[in-house]
């Protein structure tokens, strides 16, 4: 992805460029971009200008998915710290997270299965 370097005395010499670039490729890695991701999306400035809206759209859902899996999770570990029983195996809602899990619904339907489980009629609207 960097500019192919000059060699001086058996060093690798980088244009001032390439300073801009390492911290554009610093950038994409922390924000969830994988390397090959990266490597598309540089490429694709040039080529085709709607192409990096099309990465960077892919990449904006993967990341939503990735935070409402986290805060699923979160919400599943706060309730098990939260839990008023001493045993957590002995919890109504984790022993239904568990089996939902069991059935094969992933972890965010399995916790809206439990959740729905332990809700008053009342309170399912």
């Amino acid at each position: 992805m960097l500019p192919e370097p000059t060699r001086v005395s058996g060093q690798r010499r980088y244009p001032e460029s390439a300073i801009g670039r390492v911290g554009i490729i610093l950038l994409l890695r922390e924000v969830g971009f994988s390397l090959a991701e990266q490597r598309a999306l540089i490429a694709s400035r040039g080529a085709d200008a709607g192409e990096w809206r099309k990465l960077t759209r892919r990449k904006l859902v993967e990341l939503d998915e990735q935070i409402a899996s986290a805060q699923v999770a979160r919400a599943a570990v706060d309730h098990a710290l939260h839990c008023p029983q001493q045993d957590i195996l002995e919890c109504p809602t984790f022993a239904s997270i568990t089996a939902a899990r069991l059935a094969g619904l992933p972890l965010h339907e399995a916790h809206k299965h439990a959740r729905r489980a332990s809700l008053p009629d009342a309170e399912l609207g």
